[in-house]
């Protein structure tokens, strides 16, 4: 993989950013809306339940729910809305089979299915048509980079982001410039986007918890918590700025205050890696019982999962790799999502699962894919470092664990131990 150096000229461009008119996903169609600006997302979507239910024929109105449906997503992760979402879309696009924004809100319900290539395409189809929209430039992005295409998503972010420097585009340059192994470029460009401001205050919660994730790999843990802090006051309750609250007080050893931040996270939205987190945080604080609760949780979610056919999930493969069980399930899951993304962290999962199962070989083949670029994620140089150590390569070992502690020394409470042991014997 080859990545194509952008950052004089995205920090060029970004040091005339604006507002934003855009979140990293949901297609700016409120501006044309009556609802006022300030409104909620409920009241957004009551509003224009109402509005349709008195005039289901209009089109625009049917756009702008779709929009805030797709919004509800990003603040709840209930997909249940993306379905309401994606009825929607389909039943405008019958009866206007050219409806622009209906195409450009399809583009997303695309990636957010993990259609990844699909997305893509639809991507490119509509920038042959429109080439002056910086919309479906962040989109064919976000799809190149999931599917590790990392040149392809540099040239349609830097399309993108000379079009309409704003958040959206900002925010995108920021993450492609992290998995490129420029963590300075990245934070810098993430305060310009969290700068830009945005119409939904999740959208800049979500840059702010952002900015935090950089920090915190990079060992910042003060800016981090300020990151996080900052994100839960500009969206309260948002479920992934406690989880970052949550990371800061475990590697700070504030293990009951870690347990509160992430059982706010947890009860939200309750993702696997956060009950991954309580399970760990209870060990850690002496309450086996408590422990056992989360890790019956987390077989719970994937039951549900199964019933659901779920093919593909790299965190849950992840957890359950920390976890040293259900292995044959995790592999599965990761061998499956890397079909449709084949990127580099899900190289990363594919490469801590084989190393589980004690498939070293394959295992070092797929970590030595996620450290291709140099991304400054402490994990994967964990991981790698475990492997190679598997493998008798010490010197190697002793090389990646010092990279993953030089970046975090508390990136993980329980893996940075074991790091710090091995290189201390």
């Amino acid at each position: 993989m080859r990545i194509d150096r952008l950052v004089c000229a995205i920090l060029a461009v970004a040091a005339f950013a604006r507002a934003a008119d855009l979140g990293r996903v949901i297609p700016d169609i409120a501006a044309r809306s009556a609802i006022p600006e300030s409104a909620s997302t409920d009241q957004r979507i009551a509003s224009l339940e109402k509005l349709i239910a008195q005039n289901g024929r209009s089109i625009a109105w049917q756009n702008q729910l779709a929009a805030a449906y797709m919004q509800k997503v990003r603040e709840t992760v209930d997909f249940g809305y993306l379905d309401r979402a994606e009825r929607i879309l389909n039943n405008v696009l019958v009866s206007d089979d050219g409806n622009y924004e209906a195409l450009r809100m399809r583009e997303v319900v695309e990636l957010e299915r993990h259609h990844f290539q699909n997305a893509a395409d639809l991507a490119e189809a509509i920038i042959g048509l429109h080439p002056a929209d910086p919309w479906s430039y962040g989109i064919l992005g976000d799809a190149s980079m999931e599917m590790g295409h990392y040149d392809r998503a540099a040239a349609a972010y830097g399309h993108m982001l000379a079009l309409r420097p704003d958040q959206s585009s900002l925010n995108r340059a920021s993450w492609y410039e992290f998995v490129a192994g420029r963590p300075q470029e990245a934070i810098t460009l993430m305060k310009q986007a969290i700068e830009s401001g945005a119409r939904s205050p999740e959208n800049t919660a979500w840059c702010l918890v952002d900015l935090g994730n950089l920090y915190f790999k990079t060992g910042d843990i003060d800016q981090a918590s300020r990151s996080y802090e900052q994100a839960a006051q500009t969206f309260p309750g948002y479920h992934a700025a406690q989880a970052g609250l949550g990371r800061v007080r475990a590697a700070r050893g504030r293990y009951a205050e870690a347990i509160a931040a992430y059982r706010k996270a947890q009860s939200s939205v309750p993702l696997p890696e956060y009950t991954a987190a309580l399970e760990q945080l209870y060990i850690l604080s002496n309450q086996p019982e408590e422990a056992h609760k989360q890790r019956d949780l987390i077989d719970f979610v994937d039951r549900m999962a199964r019933l659901a056919s779920e093919k593909t999930n790299r965190n849950l493969a992840i957890v359950y790799a920390d976890e040293g069980r259900n292995l044959d399930r995790a592999l599965d899951l990761v061998q499956a999502e890397i079909k449709v993304r084949d990127d580099i962290y899900t190289h990363d999962a594919l490469a801590w699962v084989l190393f589980q199962k004690k498939d070293y070989v394959h295992a070092e083949e797929s970590a030595r894919v996620a450290l291709e670029l140099g991304t400054p994620e402490p994990a994967f140089y964990y991981h790698a470092g475990r492997i190679a150590a598997a493998l008798g390569k010490r010197e190697e070992a002793r090389k990646l664990f010092s990279r993953a502690l030089e970046l975090n020394p508390a990136f993980d409470v329980r893996a940075a131990q074991i790091a710090a042991g091995s290189l201390a014997n």
